[in-house]
């Protein structure tokens, strides 16, 4: 039935009382926003504090942490030291690198959170990634014995920064590591699916009950310890895992069957342009002309050698000077440089060869024990290419010599002259 309306044309009762309800119901509509934007904005500076706190949190440790750690070498420098004096250094050594991995994974909790971290990505193999990843965790494997089966083909390729897709790889396998009970199995398995490597982590351990599984890359978030294991951790190190693979335009996944079933972590990422139908196996990497400058006679000679058994000609230098005349005076591809050197120092050496007229310029790496992101900008500004940080990934290093990025620099160069 149409409303009626009094004869005075004013809004009968049940008119006044649904206009009144609708009032109501729009100023609810508009409190309800004005709270959602109230919540929202405290979120943004609760995150944004938290962001603060832990990158405070961790430089303010590594103040302490430094000394500690010099003066544990010092330990191991002292004359004669005894079998004892050895072991205490050891002990230190390995609890100073706990300390600063748990650290490490404070700063890229905060760098990933607020949206700071960056990459420097390359065609990368899967399997050198996974390798390194590896190499991390191996000592927690052995000490647990822990057994490791792994299926990793050679012959995919990602698009990725080498040290933070191996962290988020090596996060993966320490999460099944801690939550495994000791002699327990790891299964790694890499295949290529629909344009896709797929990377699964699995374990035998404690697993997790369902109620979990929705939570676990959040920060701070802990799952059951495996029977016998009191180690403990942050809870940080799945979420740095999961914004890694992000970063790299792929996602992770995990699942469990339940308490005591053991868990899988599913990592899918995009495959190299090229690589997702490409067969096993290809062109041999091209051999390259490399200037090797280390003033560590042990760590030249065996770099040297690795480099040659790759097929690559070596040219060694144990000092900046002599490093800086045979670039001078030869055409090298590549060039592998130590940062401090006697006589002249990587940076200079690079600055001097780029202002020398008519140098062939070579692709330049440089070598370092220094990680700090103010140490590697300093290189890439004094002319270097790419920057490493020692002790070296091996594989990470001979996969960037012989790059497709490093071969477009020779090609570059060859044609500009």
């Amino acid at each position: 039935m149409a409303n009626q309306h009094s004869p005075t044309g004013s809004p009968t009762p049940a008119e006044a009382a649904l206009a009144a309800e609708l009032a109501g119901l729009r100023l609810l509509l508009a409190q309800r926003d004005a709270d959602v934007a109230t919540l929202r904005d405290a979120a943004a500076h609760a995150g944004a504090r938290q962001n603060a706190f832990l990158a405070l949190l961790a430089h303010e440790l590594r103040n302490p942490l430094a000394p500690i750690s010099l003066a544990n070498t010092m330990l191991a420098k002292l004359p004669d030291p005894s079998s004892g004096l050895l072991n205490v250094h050891a002990v230190i050594h390995r609890q100073v690198q706990d300390l600063s991995r748990l650290l490490d994974e404070l700063l890229d909790a905060s760098s990933l959170n607020s949206g700071t971290m960056t990459l420097a990505c390359a065609p990368v193999p899967l399997v050198a990634l996974l390798r390194r990843a590896l190499q991390t965790v191996q000592v927690r494997i052995l000490e647990r014995r822990q057994q490791l089966q792994l299926d990793m083909p050679e012959e995919l390729t990602v698009h990725a920064d080498p040290a933070r897709l191996a962290q988020a790889f090596a996060n993966l396998l320490v999460n099944a590591s801690r939550y495994t009970a000791d002699g327990g199995t790891i299964r790694v398995a890499a295949r290529a699916h629909e344009g896709r490597a797929v990377v699964t982590v699995a374990d035998n351990g404690a697993g997790m009950e369902a109620a979990l599984l929705p939570g676990i890359f959040e920060l701070f978030t802990q799952g059951p310890r495996a029977p016998g294991r009191s180690e403990g951790g942050l809870g940080v190190g799945l979420n740095v895992a999961r914004k890694i693979v992000e970063l790299h335009g792929g996602t992770v996944v995990g699942a469990s069957d339940g308490l005591g079933r053991g868990s899988v972590f599913t990592v899918s990422l995009p495959l190299a342009a090229g690589e997702a139908g490409a067969p096993p196996g290809g062109a041999a990497p091209a051999a390259r002309r490399i200037l090797l400058v280390e003033d560590n006679l042990d760590a030249n000679d065996t770099l040297g050698q690795l480099l040659l058994a790759e097929g690559h000609s070596v040219t060694a230098a144990y000092d900046g000077i002599a490093g800086l005349a045979l670039a001078r005076t030869q055409a090298f591809d590549v060039l592998i440089c130590d940062i401090n050197l006697p006589g002249l120092d990587g940076h200079e050496l690079i600055a001097q060869l780029r202002r020398t007229a008519g140098a062939h310029i070579p692709f330049a790496i440089a070598m370092s024990g220094y990680a700090r992101p103010d140490d590697r900008t300093r290189a890439i500004a004094a002319g270097f290419g790419q920057y490493v940080v020692k002790p070296l990934d091996i594989d990470a290093l001979l996969a960037l010599v012989a790059s497709a990025a490093v071969t477009g620099f020779i090609a570059a160069a060859g044609n500009a002259r």
